[in-house]
């Protein structure tokens, strides 16, 4: 009896032995799912400081601007919104505008806008009182100015979040570069603008602050990454910004905005930060590049790896003819090794992870092909290259199923070039036709769904 006994005893305590480690395993799990719910919760509010943060930037713009607008009861801000540039800068120095005027034309437009296209990520409400000590910087190439800059541009006091909650609620400390260089040229930064979350993207959308839409079409995207820039100067909020890019994320969205964009080399900028201008920017900057003979132009329709749209190849065209007419050159260009670059050179460039020594095997292969361009660009004997961009404006979600189209905007990156886009032309019921029949190079799925991102397009 007592054997018994022992043997039930001795059973019980290993069934309490094997029933622990059941126990702590249901008590991690149980710890897990608490800090995941309570990292869950910490973030929605995060997202919801941060726009409220925006919110009251937006309100009490609004409530500047009209009280701009009380004490001033006769001026009339919409001309304002009309000029160019060159035009703006040129009244601002003689002193027929001034810079509180501009500011809050601009300013009004802004908000309009954003209420539209969701443009904004926070107004920087420093501007007003700028405008208190804009007077000593007159001299300024951009003196009274207004200028919105990406949200990944730091400006000091607020958020640089990329659209990533880990960088909310750490203000920088100080100006970045480029808006110290503003700031000493008279301009006045006054919103900072939407982008993808962590930028490589040709979207326009984080958790944050949500979708940034077209401005000639609320159903597509603005593109990206300067995507919240192009939709506000394309809808007459801003007329100079501040972008970044990295693979065409100015070029792109101002492509699909309707607006022009720029993208200067790396070197002189000392910055990833990159500068970029509105279509009201379409003459040659003075000082930057003037000549009076005429060109020989490179040019090319198709760069042998992904087939543009028609209504792209349609621009390239219409640009040729009406550069022909005026006594330019043009001579067929094809960049080298397409394919291949994109692959090894572009993506490999862009998410570099390895050793210090296949670092420095790609920095070496760059090199190479740099220096290969630049020969075969020599032999051909061109000035400048005439080129597709990438697309009319994607409906939304589609930008990341169709990378093959960036071919045409990264291959510069890659090889420091400059490179700029300027608005030509919309898309025509005859291009949609042709796209119908569009086959591309490969007739692979990448063909059919390129097809299908651009059938009824009907935007910029």
């Amino acid at each position: 009896m007592e054997d018994v006994k022992r043997f039930l005893r001795e059973a019980k305590l290993d069934s309490w032995t094997a029933a622990l480690p059941t126990v702590v395993a249901g008590v991690g799990a149980l710890l897990v799912l608490m800090r995941t719910v309570s990292n869950h919760r910490e973030a929605k509010e995060k997202i919801r400081r941060a726009r409220n943060r925006r919110t009251e930037s937006l309100r009490r713009a609004e409530e500047a601007v009209l009280r701009y607008k009380q004490s001033h009861p006769t001026a009339d801000l919409t001309p304002i919104l009309k000029l160019s540039l060159s035009e703006l800068t040129k009244e601002l120095h003689e002193g027929s505008l001034n810079p509180e005027e501009a500011l809050n034309a601009f300013m009004e437009k802004t908000l309009a806008v954003h209420k539209k296209l969701n443009c904004c990520a926070e107004i920087l409400l420093e501007s007003f009182d700028q405008l208190e000590t804009v007077g000593s910087n007159k001299e300024g190439l951009l003196y009274g100015v207004p200028v919105s800059i990406k949200d990944n541009c730091g400006y000091k006091g607020h958020d640089s979040s990329c659209g990533v909650l880990l960088y909310l609620e750490k203000p920088v400390q100080e100006d970045a570069v480029l808006v110290q260089v503003l700031k000493k040229q008279g301009a006045i930064p006054f919103v900072k603008t939407n982008i993808p979350q962590g930028l490589l993207s040709y979207d326009c959308s984080n958790p944050i602050y949500g979708q940034t839409v077209n401005p000639h079409n609320l159903q597509k995207t603005s593109g990206g990454s300067s995507g919240g820039e192009a939709a506000l100067i394309g809808g007459g909020g801003s007329l100079l910004g501040i972008g970044s890019d990295l693979g065409g994320s100015i070029r792109i969205p101002a492509s699909f905005c309707g607006i022009c964009g720029f993208k200067p080399t790396s070197g002189p900028a000392k910055s990833r930060e990159l500068a970029r201008c509105s279509v009201c920017v379409c003459e040659t900057p003075p000082g930057i590049y003037q000549s009076t003979k005429p060109l020989r132009i490179g040019y090319l329709e198709n760069n042998g790896f992904q087939q543009p749209s028609p209504s792209m190849v349609r621009s390239v065209r219409e640009v040729r003819a009406l550069l022909e007419q005026a006594g330019h050159t043009f001579v067929p260009f094809q960049p080298l090794r397409v394919k291949e670059t994109f692959y090894e050179l572009m993506f490999k460039g862009t998410y570099a992870d390895g050793t210090a020594t296949l670092l420095w095997e790609q920095h070496a292969a760059v090199e190479d092909y740099i220096k290969e361009t630049i020969a075969h660009w020599r032999k051909c004997d061109i000035d400048v290259l005439l080129c597709p961009v990438i697309a009319p404006a994607y409906n939304f979600f589609y930008t990341g199923k169709n990378t093959a189209m960036l071919s045409y905007t990264w291959l510069y990156n890659l090889l420091n070039f400059p490179a700029g886009v300027v608005p030509v032309t919309t898309v025509t019921k005859e291009d949609e036709e042709e796209l119908k029949h569009y086959q591309g190079i490969y007739q692979d799925e990448y063909d059919k769904f390129f097809k299908e991102v651009n059938l009824s397009i009907n935007a910029i």
